[in-house]
């Protein structure tokens, strides 16, 4: 008796196909609007953002209609509210990360979850369901740590957020829609081939395009394929390029065949994670930052602000971070030139956070790197890469010259799903990003309605209330 085996493409499909019946466990709906109330405090907070300020010009230029809100501003349609909120929630690398490697998946699929149900008038419970599959297609297809599919990626040059970022907003969007099965495959093959974004963009108005780019074209690729669009629907499959190609003939037939993973990670060095999603969900993982800097440089910022009361005025002669070594591709700029490269600066945030900055957004400005006691200690931090050191873990040892020497280690950074945030620290978080543009009355409307979003008719009223600023 045979067995039969379903693809990956038709595990996707059906998964997302099913939305709609699935009842989710309550810590489960907890962890999404824990992510909304995040997304929504570090999109508004970003508003007026360097790398915000041409997305929503040219969004505008396009004058296009539409019921979705663009936050702090009109409507306009789905796609184009879904680009400029995602980059906006992406614009202060503050937002949320999944800690398999998956990248940002909020900006993405909650940017794209809030446009459609808005323009469509679909209700809060079923947009907070599409948003729960589009992070699970996402952190399943990007997930996996060391070996898995994201941290492969970051190590070859791709951002993960631009990659499988695509693919969990087109799965929102289908859930959305209401795709039949057919045309969810074709969604997620779009999606698929328009897959992209380059690590070298860190530091550069370009991350967080990704992001937003990655919700629009989630979009689009529902919308093609509700209207009849069809693309290839194998491209999440594993393993046609393999390295014994005999002919050219084989080799040109199995570059046909060839879906995302072939592609991008051609020696096949990569351990995909099993899209076993009646078996967990990932969104329980979710992490969240309290620093407004790549989450690569977090463990370290822990350390360095655990010891800033002790240093005082003590001559430094040498600090030595000890990391992950995959933190050396994300954050390991020696010598940032502003204050969005800082971000991805180890040795800078070390410096920051050494000299007392509680290491929120407003703390990344252009003047501190003119600042004559931060500069000083940039040249003087030796990064370490310890391999096997787990990712939410530092150690980092500050030398002075008279011989002595002070030491901080980082177990769990915070915000970690085994040293998470509460809800009370994501409400400080988002008082301080959405009040100096809200006012005190409409941020706390704008946090219990997010708060509470599955059980009231919550959309509208959050649209209100992000129609502009006071």
């Amino acid at each position: 008796m045979s067995i039969s085996v379903i693809s990956r493409n038709q595990q996707l499909v059906n998964y997302i196909a099913s939305t709609t019946h699935r009842i989710h466990p309550p810590d489960v709906i907890d962890a999404a609007k824990r992510a909304l109330v995040d997304f929504l405090a570090v999109a508004v907070g970003a508003t007026g953002h360097a790398c915000v300020k041409p997305v929503r010009a040219t969004v505008m230029q396009w004058n296009a209609q539409g019921g979705a809100r663009l936050f702090l501003g009109p409507q306009t349609t789905p796609s184009l509210a879904a680009f400029a909120n995602g980059t906006m929630a992406h614009a202060m690398d503050y937002d949320d990360t999944h800690p398999g490697g998956a990248g940002h998946p909020s900006a993405c699929c909650w940017s794209s979850a809030l446009a459609l149900a808005e323009h469509h008038h679909l209700p809060p419970a079923i947009a907070l369901s599409a948003f729960i599959t589009g992070y699970e297609v996402m952190t399943k297809l990007g997930g996996g740590y060391v070996m898995g599919v994201g941290r492969s990626l970051q190590r070859r040059g791709l951002h993960p957020t631009s990659v499988v970022g695509r693919s969990g907003a087109a799965a929102t969007a289908s859930v959305l829609l209401n795709l039949s099965a057919p045309q969810i495959a074709n969604a997620l093959g779009v999606a698929a081939t328009t897959a992209g974004g380059l690590v070298g963009s860190f530091g550069t108005h370009g991350k967080p395009f990704h992001a937003g780019k990655a919700a629009m074209d989630g979009i689009l690729s529902a919308e093609l394929a509700a209207n009849g669009f069809e693309a290839a629907t194998h491209l999440y499959e594993l393993g046609a390029l393999a390295p014994d190609e005999s002919s050219d003939t084989i080799a040109k037939e199995k570059a046909h065949r060839a879906g995302l993973l072939d592609v991008f990670i051609q020696d096949h060095a990569v351990e995909p994670l099993p899209l076993d999603f009646d078996q967990s969900y990932e969104i329980r993982t979710n992490a969240f930052k309290p620093y407004a800097s790549c989450r690569a440089t977090h463990p370290s910022i822990q350390a360095a602000i655990s010891l800033s009361s002790k240093i005082k005025d003590r001559t430094i002669q040498r600090i030595v971070a000890q990391v992950h070594p995959n933190s050396l591709i994300t954050a390991g700029r020696l010598n940032p030139q502003n204050a969005l490269q800082g971000k991805f600066s180890l040795p800078f945030c070390i410096a920051m956070a050494l000299s007392g900055y509680p290491m929120v957004d407003s703390d990344f400005t252009d003047e501190k790197l003119k600042d004559p006691v931060i500069m000083p200690l940039v040249p003087q931090v030796r990064l370490v890469a310890v391999e096997g050191q787990a990712p939410y873990c530092a150690h980092l040892t500050v030398h002075f010259h008279d011989g002595e020497s002070l030491s901080a280690h980082t177990d769990i950074v915070i915000g970690h799903p085994d040293n998470p945030m509460s809800w009370q620290a994501l409400e400080t978080k988002f008082m301080g990003l959405t009040v100096p543009l809200l006012g005190d009355t409409k941020a706390n409307a704008l946090f219990k309605l997010a708060q509470s979003f599955d059980q009231l008719n919550t959309i509208p009223e959050i649209s209100r209330l992000l129609s502009q600023a006071p």
